[in-house]
């Protein structure tokens, strides 16, 4: 059983500025309430309640609006990282190397995304010798394209048709191995190379989905969550 998560939230959010010129991404509101708030919720119902966020941009904000995450009915840890953020393969490692996220599996989400998806699938998600389980989406209509293939059960590069990955996962803590703690890394190049490996699964996600990364997407988002 996953006992541990981390939410990526140390973007600056360019393409929703002007919003995140003074509000951090990930208090940006969705249905009345901070988008990285749906997340902790999502997280505690599953029964996660020990959540690593890695902040960066407008960081102080952040732990201000959400302080140890006590009236959530978790506890939140908080990696600061630069002004430049270390990117997602650097972000995990440092929060790892820290103590902040422990040496075993952990639920993955990415924070500018959102879903009424049910967390409780991936809380019971066993790896075994695997280094990820992705969730797909087919329903990214800004990435028509996609991203990777889902034959049998396992993610691939390359194959057809590709979907978009939906920025849930559940990662295995050797999937950064290769990376320094402190160091700036991007996190795709890892689990393309796992992919190639034979080490990546996952499922297609059927949850209604919403990459939040854009004012246009937000406001269409906000509309639907209203009526």
């Amino acid at each position: 059983m996953i006992t541990q998560a981390m939410i990526l939230a140390a973007g600056k959010g360019t393409r929703l500025r002007p919003l995140t010129y003074t509000t951090p991404k990930p208090l940006v509101e969705v249905g009345g309430q901070p988008l990285i708030v749906w997340h902790i919720k999502a997280l505690k119902a599953a029964g996660v309640t020990d959540i690593v966020i890695n902040v960066s941009w407008l960081a102080d904000k952040l732990l201000e609006a959400l302080g140890d995450g006590s009236r959530f009915g978790v506890t939140l840890y908080w990696s600061i990282e630069p002004e430049e953020p270390l990117e997602t393969a650097g972000g995990i490692k440092k929060a790892l190397g820290e103590g902040l996220l422990k040496d075993t599996p952990f639920i993955l989400v990415n924070g500018d995304v959102w879903t009424p998806f049910n967390l409780a699938t991936l809380v019971e998600k066993d790896l075994g010798e695997q280094l990820a389980y992705l969730l797909l989406t087919d329903k990214a209509e800004h990435n028509p394209t996609g991203d990777f293939a889902l034959v049998d059960g396992k993610v691939m590069v390359d194959g057809a048709p590709k979907y978009t990955f939906a920025g849930l996962s559940v990662m295995s803590p050797r999937l950064l191995d290769s990376v320094t703690v402190g160091e700036t890394k991007p996190l795709a190049p890892l689990l393309k190379q796992a992919m190639t490996d034979g080490k990546v699964t996952g499922a297609l996600l059927n949850d209604e989905w919403v990459d939040v990364g854009t004012l246009e997407r937000l406001e269409t988002l906000n509309q639907a969550l209203t009526q």
